[in-house]
C-alpha cells in the first residue's frame, strides 16, 4: 500500500493546514470551508499524476493537434457532512467525475465520548465496477467510518483503484486502513499525519470538529 504524507515537503498545502489547525483562523467559516477546498484541490492534482490518459486529437483555429486526455473513469465519494467542502474541491479538479455520498456518523454509547459505534446511515451511489474511487474525508481517525464506507460502497461494485483523501490523520487510521483495505490498489493520501488519539478517539494535535468548524455547531 502506497502512503504519501505531504508533510514530508514544503508546499502551499502546508500553509492551508496551518490556517485551519490555528484557533485563531480557523473560526471564520468562510475561510474554513475554502482552505479545505485549495487543500482537496491541490491533492487532486497530485493524485491526477498517478492516473492513466490517453492521446486524442482536437481542432484549434488553425490545425489539428494531438492532446491527453483521462483514461479512466473517476467516481468521488465523500462522508457526509465534514467532507463537503472537501468533496467540493477535488469536484473543481475531477469535473466530470461520478459523485458518491455516506453518511456515516458516531453513535457514543455514554456520556464523556470515550465510547462509540459507527453506523451508516445514507448512501447515495453510481456502480463504481472497474472505476477509481477517490474516498475524501478531512479527518481520518480512527479509520473506522472509512473502512464501513468503503464496504457501503461495494455494494455498488468494486474498484479498481481506491484512493484515501484526507487531511489530518491519525498514525492509528494509518495502520487500520492499511489492514483493512486490499494492498494491492490502495493509495492513502494525507495532508499530515498525527501521532495518536485522546481518549475521545480525536486527533491529537488535530484541528477539533471539522463539521462544527465548516458548518456550525450541533445538537
Amino acid at each position: 500500500m502506497k502512503i504519501v504524507n505531504f508533510s514530508d515537503a514544503n508546499s502551499l498545502l502546508s500553509l492551508f493546514v496551518r490556517e485551519i489547525r490555528d484557533i485563531d483562523i480557523q473560526g471564520d467559516r468562510l475561510r474554513f470551508r475554502r482552505n479545505i477546498e485549495r487543500i482537496a484541490e491541490i491533492m487532486a492534482y497530485e493524485i491526477s499524476k498517478e492516473l492513466s490518459y490517453k492521446e486524442i486529437e482536437v481542432e484549434t483555429p488553425l490545425e489539428r493537434t494531438s492532446a491527453k486526455a483521462l483514461n479512466e473513469d473517476i467516481v468521488l465519494g465523500t462522508i457526509l457532512r465534514a467532507g463537503l467542502p472537501f468533496h467540493h474541491g477535488m469536484l473543481n479538479y475531477f469535473d466530470g467525475a461520478g459523485n458518491a455520498f455516506v453518511s456515516a456518523y458516531r453513535k457514543y454509547r455514554e456520556k464523556g465520548h470515550q465510547g462509540f459505534d459507527i453506523h451508516i446511515e445514507y448512501i447515495a451511489s453510481p456502480s463504481i465496477e472497474g472505476k477509481t474511487l477517490i474516498i475524501t474525508d478531512p479527518m481520518l481517525a480512527t479509520g473506522a467510518s472509512m473502512d464501513l464506507t468503503y464496504r457501503a460502497l461495494l455494494t455498488k461494485g468494486t474498484p479498481k483503484h481506491i484512493h484515501i483523501a484526507t487531511i489530518v490523520a491519525s498514525q492509528q487510521a494509518i495502520d487500520y486502513c492499511a489492514e483493512h483495505f486490499p494492498a494491492d490498489k490502495t493509495t492513502i493520501w494525507a495532508a499530515a499525519i498525527d501521532p495518536h488519539l485522546n481518549e475521545s478517539s480525536y486527533i491529537v494535535p488535530g484541528i477539533g470538529d471539522a463539521g462544527d468548524l465548516a458548518y456550525g455547531p450541533k445538537e
